[in-house]
């Protein structure tokens, strides 16, 4: 099997990183989203629909198996001999991170189903301060593979 996904090493880092961008990209835009449906859509509005489908389709059609899909292959990557030093504190740093990341993301999706029932309470500013948290963990991810601290 470590024959394999060392063979296998290339392809699994392109698609882990496709899939990461995937990932970032909607973890990136659905706060955005949620910015505007709270500050220029009035609930049960036509407008409100529109927004709840866009938001729905993000996260379910986009981001979530992007977000299977970069666990998937990070995994298989952390299996490859040699490619992980778990003595060293970059991996368990980036860990963090990424279980951070996958917790912004569950709270994402729980903020839409507020929006569906018409429960939202947040403010727009509330949810522009929430959109930095993908961008933080986003550098502290990337700063520990790459620099290996």
């Amino acid at each position: 099997m470590t024959a394999i996904l060392a063979e296998s090493y290339p392809w699994l880092k392109a698609l882990h990183i496709m899939s990461v961008i995937a990932w970032m990209a909607g973890l990136f835009y659905l706060p955005r989203l949620y910015v505007y449906h709270t500050e220029q859509v009035t609930t049960a509005s036509p407008t409100d629909a529109l927004f709840q489908t866009m938001e729905h389709k993000l996260l379910r059609v986009i981001m979530t198996p992007a977000m299977i899909s970069t666990w998937v292959f990070g995994l298989l990557l952390a299996l490859v001999p040699g490619i992980v030093d778990w003595s060293a504190v970059w991996p368990w740093v980036k860990t963090a991170g990424i279980v951070g990341m996958t917790g912004f993301h569950m709270w994402l999706a729980g903020r839409r189903k507020v929006f569906e029932v018409g429960e939202n309470e947040f403010s727009g500013r509330r949810y522009r301060m929430m959109n930095e948290l993908p961008t933080v963990l986003m550098v502290v991810i990337v700063l520990a593979v790459v620099v290996k601290f």
